[in-house]
């Protein structure tokens, strides 16, 4: 029986540094990344599929095309006519990433304006992974909106995935921010945070301190990320950790967090335990931390 992952978000087009002075083009975004590197992780047994908004121009027909080149839904993405797709431009200095974005008018942000066209894609959906970033974008009338089509999803037996994906430009406000993102929780099986957002907006002192403020808003499973350091996964209230393995070499972080949670997800969606899913994530991030880009081609197997 065939099994549905949606992914809902922005993807941009991304303009990332070759190595060489010139910028290659491509198409990414947090949970487009999660959605292709889920593709491929995934057995052919799941449909995995994208929702969020583009245009009728050409690079949104490129987007378009890019997607189901790489196995992706399209079915549930929006067309806008006075609307286009965002640009971000990667700057990389000792591995370590910085954005410039123009995005501020873009299709996706329109994609919880028909909550009647959203329920229907999530009712279709048995796994449905969103971000920060996703609520992020989103006019501030229709989060409310989107959260509650969610929690039905949820309700009917869905499952739910959430990294918190913390990105302060995006937001009116810290306190908003964080109001959401714990909103988003509250409707969440699994959330997937990373330590070092965590601690900078929410004061968390350690990685535990995270787990326990996510599971004390009801999430059964919480698995927090920390760069090299230990994960921290936390079960209905129990800790453990598992020890990352060092990476050899550190070319660019981009995408680390979105292709450790596709890993992650396609091992525990099959059933395995969770130290093998979280090894699997581990891998998968080391090399993807390795190469330029957020999307690297012919992954190894984890």
């Amino acid at each position: 029986m065939t099994r549905n992952f949606l992914a809902i978000g922005e993807c941009m087009v991304e303009m990332a540094p070759t190595g060489e002075g010139t910028y290659r083009l491509g198409f990414a975004g947090d949970t487009l990344n999660t959605a292709w590197y889920a593709r491929r992780m995934l057995p052919e047994a799941w449909d995995v599929s994208y929702l969020t908004g583009v245009g009728r121009d050409s690079v949104s027909e490129e987007m378009l095309a890019f997607f189901e080149d790489a196995g992706i839904g399209t079915d549930l993405i929006q067309r806008f006519d006075d609307r286009t797709v965002g640009l971000y431009i990667i700057q990389l200095n000792d591995g370590e990433r910085s954005f410039s974005y123009w995005r501020s008018d873009s299709a996706a942000r329109q994609l919880a304006r028909d909550r009647t066209r959203l329920d229907a894609a999530l009712a279709a959906s048995d796994v449905i992974y969103f971000s920060g970033i996703t609520l992020a974008i989103l006019p501030t009338e229709h989060r409310g909106g989107f959260l509650e089509a969610v929690k039905a999803a949820r309700k009917r037996g869905a499952t739910i995935a959430f990294d918190p994906n913390l990105r302060l430009r995006l937001w009116e406000s810290v306190e908003s921010m964080c109001a959401s993102v714990m909103e988003a929780a509250a409707v969440s099986d699994i959330v997937l945070p990373s330590f070092e957002d965590e601690a900078t907006f929410f004061g968390d002192v350690g990685p535990v301190d995270t787990a326990n403020r996510y599971s004390e808003a009801g999430v059964p499973l919480v698995i927090v990320k920390n760069g090299p350091g230990e994960v921290l996964w936390q079960a209905d209230g129990v800790p453990w950790t598992f020890q990352v393995p060092p990476v050899p070499e550190v070319v660019d972080t981009t995408a680390a967090g979105d292709s450790f949670n596709a890993a992650f997800l396609a091992s525990h969606l099959q059933g395995a335990d969770l130290e093998v899913s979280i090894a699997a994530g581990a891998r998968l991030a080391a090399q993807v931390i390795g190469r330029r880009g957020a999307l690297v081609e012919q992954p190894e197997a984890v």
